[in-house]
């Protein structure tokens, strides 16, 4: 979400008497020490290490007293301006649903643990959190709601246990499978919104990058973290036509492919029985271009990840876009629209029953930042395919809406209606503060801006869904929903 305020605009003046002060974190005397940790379905492990890894393994097995298993690869990369090196190894042989535990090959590591992914068609209730929007904490970020004056001013408390977000979600790491986060990841972009960062916005930016990821590792590090773009992850910095002065590194959304792209999965091999999925399924992965639009099944849902910023007309960070942003397309003229045609169109609902898309902006939002030109690509494709719930993000706020489509409210409301369930989950907490709830919408039926929040998404069996929006400070339930589809048919197409 971009935002601008007044003040912030006059501060490049004082840039004379402010000291530059990028707040780096500390590096390791042992620079193979694995820092930023992360896990995702289907792809590999991952992480970051202070030097470039000859060799990267992990060590893992179903005891923590008998890693017996190692996993390696030589995929350590980087790019101008980072300090790290990324590093992906994929785990095998995994039996689905089953405690491993791990360590990552280093002199200065520790045993971790996660639940392998359960397979396609298992039909055992679990949940997932759709977390997005969310920044660092600490010298370059907040730590509650609100504008632009409340800045946190305690940075030296771990900020693992104080962002309230990520606080929450340590505390209830149990109690979910996985997360999504359909973009905008730790607001680096908006570096120049602290004085100390004036006169070094290349290293401010690296700098919040490593913080936030350092952060985020203790929730990522045991759950599936699964990613795509949002415009903070565009360039270095937020306001428009800028990314010219970007270094090399800074802009085309770098760091978030060197991050994500080699974790993120393409689509996914059917489990379907029927020849005509198979092809469609075969076709989306040829055409998929993870970490940007991709696919993958867990369970009983199949969840497609879309790109809302470039790569389809009048996307708004693409040359020529609304943002200003300068970036992609990163795939041929309809290759993601393509991609979805053929993705959604191979869900088999006898084996996934729950059709989930994610992306970051909106076409349905109480206030502003209703984003047209997604909803005129993408919109028509989640009814045809009948996809049961939309997530986004963008608007820095917690909002659910009656199924709909084409702003027309579905007559059968939550009881097996034909148009999907949106919601935004963008009230994670980031620099910029919390964005009012704006004038009411006639499908809106929750809308929540007082202090951070985040979304539960719990599939209780193949016919009932329940949405809860969480408050992070507290833990509270804020809204829950249970939709209801039949899911009677095995390939929909409206």
């Amino acid at each position: 979400m971009n935002i601008l305020p007044t003040s912030v605009k006059a501060l490049p003046f004082l840039a004379v008497c402010v000291m530059a002060a990028a707040s780096y974190p500390a590096i390791p005397q042992d620079r193979t020490t694995p820092v930023q940790q992360r896990l995702a379905v289907k792809g590999p492990n991952a992480w970051n290490t202070y030097q470039k890894l000859d060799q990267a393994c992990v060590q893992y097995g179903t005891s923590s007293d008998a890693l017996t298993s190692e996993a390696c690869s030589t995929d350590s990369a980087t790019y101008p301006t980072s300090r790290t090196y990324s590093n992906a190894v994929t785990l095998t042989g995994l039996t689905p649903a089953t405690t491993y535990y791990y360590k990552i090959v280093s002199t200065n590591s520790s045993v971790e643990h996660f639940s392998s992914p359960r397979v396609a068609g298992d039909k055992t209730p679990f949940s997932m959190n759709a977390v997005i929007d969310m920044g660092v904490y600490g010298a370059d970020g907040y730590t509650i709601q609100g504008d632009m004056s409340k800045r946190d001013t305690i940075p030296q408390i771990d900020p693992s246990l104080n962002h309230t977000t990520i606080g929450r979600l340590a505390n209830t790491v149990d109690d979910y499978e996985l997360i999504i986060h359909p973009g905008d990841f730790a607001y680096a972009d908006d570096w120049f919104y602290k004085p100390k960062n004036l006169l070094d916005g290349k290293d401010a930016f690296q700098a919040i990058l490593e913080t936030f990821y350092n952060q985020l590792a203790p929730i990522a590090g045991r759950k599936p973290y699964m990613a795509s773009p949002g415009n903070h992850e565009a360039a270095c910095q937020e306001i428009p036509y800028t990314t010219g002065l970007c270094p090399d590194g800074q802009e085309n959304f770098t760091d978030f492919m060197n991050r994500f792209g080699k974790m993120m999965p393409t689509a996914f091999t059917s489990t379907s029985s029927d020849n005509t999925a198979k092809v469609n399924a075969n076709k989306a992965q040829a055409l998929a271009k993870p970490p940007f639009w991709y696919s993958f099944e867990y369970g009983m849902i199949h969840v497609t990840m879309i790109d809302t910023e470039t790569d389809f007309a009048n996307a708004p960070d693409q040359p020529g876009g609304s943002a200003g942003l300068d970036s992609g397309p990163f795939g041929t003229a309809t290759q993601q629209l393509d991609f979805l045609a053929a993705d959604l169109a191979s869900v088999d609902r006898s084996v996934t029953p729950w059709l989930v898309v994610a992306g970051h902006r909106p076409w349905y939002s109480t206030g502003s930042n209703r984003c047209a030109p997604c909803k005129a690509a993408f919109e028509p494709l989640l009814y045809k395919y009948g996809v049961d719930l939309a997530i986004f993000g963008h608007v820095h706020n917690s909002q659910r809406f009656l199924p709909v489509n084409d702003t027309k409210p579905d007559p059968k409301g939550m009881n097996d209606p034909k148009a999907p369930v949106y919601i935004v989950a963008g009230g994670a907490g980031n620099i910029e503060g919390l964005s009012g709830v704006g004038s009411n919408y006639s499908t809106n039926v929750f809308a929540y801006a007082e202090d951070f929040s985040y979304a539960t998404v719990s599939f209780l069996s193949e016919n009932e869904v329940k949405v809860e929006f969480i408050r992070s400070l507290t833990g509270e339930v804020l809204d829950s929903s249970v939709l209801y589809k039949s899911h009677g048919q095995q390939f929909v197409v409206q």
